[in-house]
């Protein structure tokens, strides 16, 4: 028995011992913790039968000996299984609360006493009890649960996943967030990539009237400082998606999202001052760059 114990501590030594990333073992650390929960199991079983054998066989060795000293079988089952004492039933609180009757007060009396003060030996409340048992179970499936078979997260964990869902919710938002732009709420940004993806769109869009790198052709000169409709980024914005089809361009917010009109309207404000060779003649009414005008922006 002293050896086989012995085996079983090593076991779980081995097993419940949490296992690095850089462990050579021929087992993964999820193998060895499932292992580990075996032998935890096995040996809770095998406790439980090594203590029910030493009871029988407590039992057996009682009787043999009462059985020598002349007991009958009939006092010997009396001895083994006493005849339980019929109490009368508590109250549902004083079962909580582990309340005695006064008339048992003299039987809980502790030999000692002080200034004519006596101390009752009172049991422990049973409501604490079973907080109490309660910790240790919680505890112990604490552990074995986080920190032992690693089935729940740690805070650490926790705290990345939370963050890694942030970041997937944020990019979501953003995204359904982008197309709620209209020419009311439009910016003038001059970031790289909103650029680029605006360069996209203009070439493959708008370079059949406006040029490659918006000279002008058959639509106007957008690298100047004349404007038919209003320069500032609203009024590019809302040209771009009403279009003007009195003068023959198309309206683009049913082929375009309205981030896509974004992105173009912001890259077609970046192309002023850029003076491409073979610009068309200036059209509209010169407007400074970065000044608002008070004109009336183009209507439908």
């Amino acid at each position: 028995m002293k050896h086989l114990t012995t085996l079983i501590l090593l076991a779980l030594t081995f097993f419940v011992t949490p296992v690095s990333a850089a462990d050579d073992s021929l087992l993964s650390a999820d193998t060895q913790n499932y292992i580990g929960f075996g032998v935890i199991v096995f040996a809770l079983i095998l406790l439980l039968v090594v203590l029910l054998v030493l009871l029988r066989t407590f039992k057996i060795v009682t009787r043999i000996i009462l059985r020598s000293e002349g007991y009958t079988d009939a006092e010997i089952t009396a001895e083994l299984n006493p005849a339980k004492v019929q109490k009368p039933k508590k109250q549902f609180w004083n079962k909580v609360l582990s309340l005695r009757p006064l008339e048992e007060e003299k039987d809980m009396l502790i030999e000692h006493e002080y200034d004519g003060i006596k101390e009752l030996d009172n049991p422990t409340p049973a409501w604490f009890m079973v907080l109490f048992y309660g910790t240790i179970v919680f505890g112990v499936a604490y552990l074995l649960i986080y920190h032992v078979f690693g089935i729940g997260q740690l805070q650490d964990a926790e705290y990345k996943t939370e963050v890694a869902q942030a970041e997937i919710a944020k990019k979501e938002y953003l995204s359904k967030a982008a197309n709620l732009i209209d020419e009311n709420t439009v910016t003038l940004v001059k970031d790289g990539a909103v650029l680029k993806e605006g360069e996209a769109i203009f070439k493959q869009n708008c370079a059949a009237c406006h040029g490659d790198k918006g000279q002008g052709m058959v639509g106007p000169n957008l690298t100047d400082d004349y404007w038919l409709h209003g320069g500032n980024i609203k009024a590019v914005f809302k040209t771009v998606k009403y279009g003007v089809p009195a003068k023959g361009m198309p309206n683009w917010d049913k082929q375009l999202s309205a981030k896509q009109l974004s992105d173009v309207a912001n890259y077609v404000k970046s192309l002023h001052g850029t003076n491409p060779p073979n610009g068309k003649e200036p059209q509209g009414e010169k407007e400074e760059e970065g000044k608002e005008t008070n004109e009336k922006l183009a209507s439908n």
